[in-house]
């Protein structure tokens, strides 16, 4: 999507605006009132700050930069700031690489590296997962762009592992334009760049064809095809043939497609199919396409059949995770042969567990799947036989999966505890193995113990809630808490390690993360129990959680800091106007709230899918009974907050927290501050810098210390070796 991957990821904006040496404005001033009616099926709606939508506009940009000013006034005299720089510094900077995104093609493994204090990932040549000594850079960003602006959005390997297609984008604007570079020189083929294939509305893709002499990829609308308001939408899939000028590239797919298509590429190892997966938008519905031999696309299934994805076995086959009539997931196994659903026969029948993703090899289909938050690897052969599961970390998650000859599986799996590292899965002898391919943690947390836990929501559901304390905390009140969550576009929010939450357990604090309906935990009933006209049952069931927290005393409202970032942003924003008196402070991050306007917005109209339309009057209805800035009510006592936003978010138009923290600074009867941290050179987090991460952080965390009454204490801090070279 777009929305969904800011479940874990903040966005870092900097810089701000600073003001006059050692002093400190006033609050800033009301912002302007200039009311303008709306009716919505018989419905009035007045909004004081319809002004604010423009981001050219002088009299907005002025209003910001004001606000800015406060918000570094206010955060930069903080207590207790600088020792926290100094431990945020140490936990982000942490030299141990990550690794992600791995691909192999003809037997070359390629893997995006992050490694401090690099400010960008760099898209690295592996050589062998168990010896990283012959480890080589194929692509460093920060040498394409000194600045460190520019990130590697994706990139995906030629089939022959001789030549790979690399997306960039600059300033988090997620437009990113194709490069193509040869893998054994590290060298960009001259006059190969193809421009505007991903973007932060439909995202992009690519898929190489068996000769590898060309691409087919995704095409947004390009200088004056079509007007402006339609140049992040009507995506199609184009073929570029290398040596050629991409005006001369020919238009295979999409044409009738919804104006929201999003599409994703993917082809079998030989290269002779193609699959093209559509979304119509974010909520979950698609189609899917087939290529093959003879050079034709042929629709393999609609939206009615919910297909939601597909993959090439090695037996002449393609799998299909399917969720019609089994909102779990069942995956079927389709002759590639007769690429039509009524050969399709059932592989693996719907279970208790979640399908998520599915990795066909020679001989059998492993299957990622959910278990409430928590995931597991689990094994069937090709006539749907079980084999077991793959030995995985308790409480874990587990990520992307990439064959190793014919059975053998690289996979990643971290905990809330332990850093995500890649392990090998030989499917001989059962074993696993960690690969070199792992992150070290820059904190003790054997002490650290996880809590799985349900609260009750306002409907009766059961609310899966992890708890992170250490080790003989007391239940007493007294404890400083921290709540996440997501709850939404059918996306999990499994477990992940966080070096900040682990320095916030040094500090005494609990941390505890939701799995909200509107995710993937329990399957497609969970993700619709809170989407459209269902979503307020997200914000019941967060509620409940932070109620858990209170009431059997692992804090107080007082205590209780709540955080969440773009669909997780709109969360802390029905938080904080619903339930105010629940919450000591509140970190909203490039969130929507105003949800009669949000579909005016490019990306917004790709939610609507997700959140439904205005123009429906039952999901009007539904849309304005929680939108955050409609519910803010006039002499309300409301928490700290702090709001972040981003000038070239491509997902989340930054005006949705210019309006609210108007709205909130005009409202509140509360002396706690209300901040806007806005900033005009970054997006919504994707290809943010480190240095700009670190900042936000500082601010994010002296902000949420002061707030709560807390004081960093240094001593507190334990070290762990420091990590072997790499």
């Amino acid at each position: 999507m777009k929305l969904r991957t800011a479940v874990t990821t903040a966005v870092l904006l900097l810089p701000l605006v600073s003001t006059a040496a050692g002093k400190a404005p006033a609050k800033p001033a009301a912002a302007e009132k200039q009311p303008v009616e709306s009716t919505y099926h018989g419905t009035a709606v007045t909004d004081p700050y319809q002004w604010m939508e423009s981001a050219t506009d002088p009299k907005v940009r002025q209003w910001t930069d004001t606000q800015n000013a406060y918000t570094r006034a206010t955060l930069d005299k903080l207590p207790g700031r600088e020792p926290l720089r100094q431990r945020i510094t140490e936990l982000l900077s942490w030299k141990s690489a990550a690794y992600g995104g791995l691909d192999e093609q003809g037997g070359t493994l390629l893997a995006l590296k992050f490694q401090p204090p690099k400010q960008q990932p760099t898209l690295v040549a592996v050589g062998q997962v168990d010896d990283l000594s012959k480890e080589r850079v194929l692509v460093d960003p920060t040498q394409v762009d000194a600045s460190g602006k520019t990130t590697i959005d994706w990139f995906q390997l030629s089939h022959d592992g001789k030549k790979v297609a690399v997306s960039m984008s600059k300033g988090g604007t997620e437009s990113g334009d194709v490069s193509v570079y040869d893998v054994a020189t590290a060298k960009a083929l001259p006059n190969e760049l193809v421009p505007r294939v991903n973007g932060g509305t439909a995202g992009g893709s690519l898929a190489w064809n068996a000769q590898g002499t060309g691409f087919f990829y995704t095409r947004y609308p390009r200088g004056e095809e079509r007007p402006p308001v339609d140049r992040e939408v009507y995506q199609q899939v184009y073929f570029h043939a290398l040596g050629t000028p991409t005006e001369k590239d020919t238009y295979e797919l999409g044409k009738d497609f919804p104006r929201i298509a999003m599409t994703n590429l993917e082809s079998s190892d030989d290269g002779q199919y193609t699959f093209a997966r559509v979304a119509n938008g974010d909520g979950g519905e698609f189609e899917l396409y087939l290529h093959g031999p003879t050079g034709t696309w042929a629709q393999v299934a609609k939206f009615t059949d919910k297909v939601v994805s597909a993959r090439f076995g090695g037996d002449g086959a393609a799998y299909l995770l399917s969720r019609k009539d089994a909102p779990r997931g069942k995956v079927l196994r389709l002759p590639l042969a007769t690429p039509t659903l009524d050969k399709a026969t059932v592989l693996v029948p719907e279970s208790e567990a979640t399908v998520q993703s599915i990795l066909p090899t020679q001989s059998r289909v492993y299957l990622v799947e959910q278990l409430g938050g928590p995931s597991q690897l689990r094994i069937v052969d090709l006539t749907g036989k079980a084999q077991g599961l793959v030995p995985t970390l308790p409480v874990s998650s587990v990520g992307g999966a990439v064959r190793q000859g014919a059975d053998d599986l690289l996979f990643v799996n971290g905990s809330f505890t332990q850093p995500t590292a890649w392990f090998r899965y030989t499917a001989k002898d059962g074993k696993v193995t960690k690969t070199a391919l792992a992150r070290t943690s820059p904190i003790d947390m054997s002490d650290v113990e996880v809590v799985r836990t349900e609260a009750t929501s306002k409907d009766g559901t059961k609310v899966p809630l992890s708890i992170l304390k250490k080790k003989g905390t007391k239940l007493n009140g007294n404890n400083p808490a921290w709540l996440t969550g997501y709850g939404g576009f059918n996306l999990a929010v499994t477990p992940g390690y966080n070096a900040l939450a682990g320095m916030w357990l040094e500090q005494g604090g609990v941390f505890a993360v939701a799995n909200l309906r509107g995710g993937s935990e329990f399957g497609e009933a969970w993700h619709q129990g809170g989407s459209l006209t269902n979503k307020q049952n997200v914000f019941d069931d967060f509620y409940a959680c932070a109620k858990l927290l209170t009431d059997q005393k692992y804090t107080q409202p007082k205590k209780l800091v709540i955080q969440g970032g773009s669909n997780g942003g709109l969360l802390m924003g029905a938080a904080v106007t619903q339930h105010p008196e629940q919450y000591g402070a509140v970190v909203a991050r490039v969130g929507i709230y105003d949800m009669l306007r949000t579909e005016l917005t490019p990306n917004g109209q790709f939610n609507v899918t997700e959140y439904g339309s205005v123009k429906d009057p039952a999901q009007f209805k539904a849309l304005y009974g929680y939108s955050p800035v409609h519910h803010v009510k006039d002499g309300t006592k409301y928490p700290s907050v702090l709001f972040t936003s981003g000038a070239n978010d491509p997902r989340v138009d930054p005006f949705h927290s210019r309006k609210m923290v108007a709205r909130m600074q005009a409202a509140t009867a509360s002396p706690k501050p209300i901040l806007l941290r806005a900033n005009a050179e970054t997006g919504h987090g994707m290809g943010t810098p480190l240095s700009a991460r670190i900042e936000e952080e500082v601010d994010v965390y002296s902000f949420v210390f002061n707030e709560l009454g807390m004081t960093y204490k240094p001593n507190a801090t334990k070290k762990v070796a420091a990590p072997a070279p790499q």
